[in-house]
């Protein structure tokens, strides 16, 4: 190829040398389809063991009380008998966790999300020097151990204690693999790969979930089924390569240049020119040699900080509402596990959504919109099912809650190509990280929002649909991205999109060359 003369090579360039689309991007692909849907497995496995069945004092038929020798009303102590839904006995049914001991499963969701916080930094920081194939491989290992030593414990201590480890995988068991897969793909195919992974896998791993469980009729099986499968990543260390970007930025070229030739000859495209590997290791050595910029620098200047700060509470509301949205399948009157598999349906679709409108109205436009939207329905669904009084209610409630859990999906994959196109290119890697685990950290509330429909059925859905319709309105004070030249350095960031209006939006105007 032409490239192969020329004074410098990226690594962009190699890629199209060893096969920018060939056999090996469609392997990385079936495995990060593999991973789509034991991800799935694990995140909403938390969904289905914490559910509370309708329950009834064993001697009154109550709820949670039973009558004294005086007639008046005690809290039952006589036990209590489940309808268990689809047969699932939970967490919650074997060990009594309701009532007054309602608010354990919800301590051991909340513990699940701080280890999820605790993983996200602390497997990103490893990843950062040990480097992603084997912090992919600790990560699931991880959800494997803590999924298991749940399924052994009979009380809250010990529970907490293994949600936390199964927690710490979240994220981190997905990610890295997103990461390696983006590196060796071309990037106008990233979004198609990427998107179709997710959008397929993703959302066959979340439809079959309560199915799984439903098979399997109690929860400690029922990890056992959806860990197992979790063996298999092991086996990846004999398939996939290294993330090239991270061995060139810890000097590791000869590494790098390894892994594109490993790639070249499974795409059957031979060796690599030496005058190509030449003259990428001197451009590589070059790169290596300047000196990055920190994190910190987001945070200096006034505009750039205005728009970071932005970028977390969006990635903060994303992230709650996206859980809660998807975890708040109980008491809509049809079986929660029905409604979480048509609702985790609508996951293909906000995939195709994305790919047909993302480029043609905007970052901004699509963001904005998909959270308004998103924040009117769930509002509505938790108004009208406070107040159902029949049947029909009901079906609108669930019809309200799965179009408001399309639009969550939409605003949230959406988001994350918007945070990563606004974030510097020298801050772009560490800077997307560190907003997304502030989302992360926002998830620790989802339980107890949710718990708090013990009030009033209505809270948890007017708290989310409040907080999309307050992420609406800030994504109309971020600059658009579309075809537009992205900022390379801090200082770039800092100027990038001022003088735009909140109003303005790229569909609405002719398109513009980049500058």
């Amino acid at each position: 190829m032409e490239t192969t003369s020329e004074a410098t090579m990226n690594v962009d360039d190699m890629l199209a040398l060893a096969g920018d689309f060939g056999r090996y991007q469609y392997l990385l692909m079936l495995l990060f389809s593999i991973i789509n849907v034991l991800s799935a497995f694990h995140y909403f496995a938390q969904t289905f063991i914490s559910i509370e069945p309708e329950h009834y004092c064993a001697n009154s038929g109550l709820e949670c009380s039973e009558p004294d020798s005086n007639g008046s009303l005690v809290p039952c102590s006589s036990g209590w008998l489940y309808n268990l839904t689809g047969g699932f006995d939970t967490v919650v049914s074997e060990l009594d966790w309701v009532c007054n001991d309602n608010w354990k499963a919800p301590v051991g969701q909340s513990l699940f999300f701080i280890g999820s916080v605790i993983g996200s930094l602390g497997l990103g920081v490893m990843a950062d020097h040990v480097g992603r194939l084997p912090v992919l491989v600790l990560s699931n290992l991880l959800a494997l151990i803590g999924n298991i030593a749940t399924s052994f414990t009979n009380h809250l201590p010990e529970f907490a204690a293994s949600r936390l480890l199964a927690g710490i995988a979240t994220d981190t068991n997905f990610f890295m693999m997103y990461i390696i897969v983006m590196e060796y793909m071309r990037p106008d195919m990233r979004t198609l790969g990427l998107n179709l992974c997710i959008g397929v896998f993703y959302c066959v791993g979340c439809v079959a979930v309560p199915w799984v469980a439903l098979v399997s009729s109690e929860w400690r099986r029922f990890l056992w089924f959806v860990s197992a499968p979790l063996l298999l990543v092991p086996g990846y260390y004999w398939l996939l390569p290294e993330s090239a970007r991270w061995l060139i930025n810890k000097g590791r070229i000869a590494e790098a240049v390894g892994c594109f030739q490993r790639i070249a000859a499974f795409n059957g495209r031979g060796e690599i020119p030496s005058s190509a590997i030449d003259n990428f290791k001197a451009t590589s050595e070059k790169c290596c040699s300047q000196t990055s910029a920190s994190l910190v620098g987001l945070f200096r200047t006034p505009r750039l900080r205005r728009k970071t700060c932005i970028l977390i509470f969006k990635s903060m509301v994303l992230t709650l509402c996206y859980d809660a949205i998807s975890r708040n399948v109980e008491d809509m009157g049809y079986s929660p596990f029905e409604v979480f598999s048509i609702s985790s349906a609508t996951i293909l679709p906000s995939c195709v959504v994305i790919l047909l409108l993302q480029d043609r109205v905007g970052r901004k436009a699509m963001a904005s919109a998909s959270l308004l939207f998103t924040g009117l329905f769930i509002g509505s669904a938790g108004v009208i099912q406070a107040f159902q009084g029949n049947d029909t209610n009901a079906l609108m409630t669930v019809a309200l809650g799965v179009v408001g859990r399309f639009g969550v999906n939409i605003a949230y994959n959406s988001g994350a190509q918007y945070a990563a196109e606004l974030i510097p290119t020298e801050v772009r890697g560490q800077g997307v990280a560190f907003v997304h685990v502030a989302g992360y950290a926002a998830t620790f509330f989802s339980p107890h929002i949710l718990y708090l429909a013990s009030y009033w059925r209505a809270i948890p859905e007017l708290i989310l649909g409040t907080l999309s319709t307050m992420g609406a309105a800030l994504c109309l004070l971020l600059p658009e991205t579309m075809n537009k030249a992205l900022p390379l350095t801090l200082a770039d960031g800092e100027d990038f999109g001022e003088g735009e209006g909140i109003w303005e939006f790229a569909c609405c105007k002719k398109e513009e060359s980049d500058p």
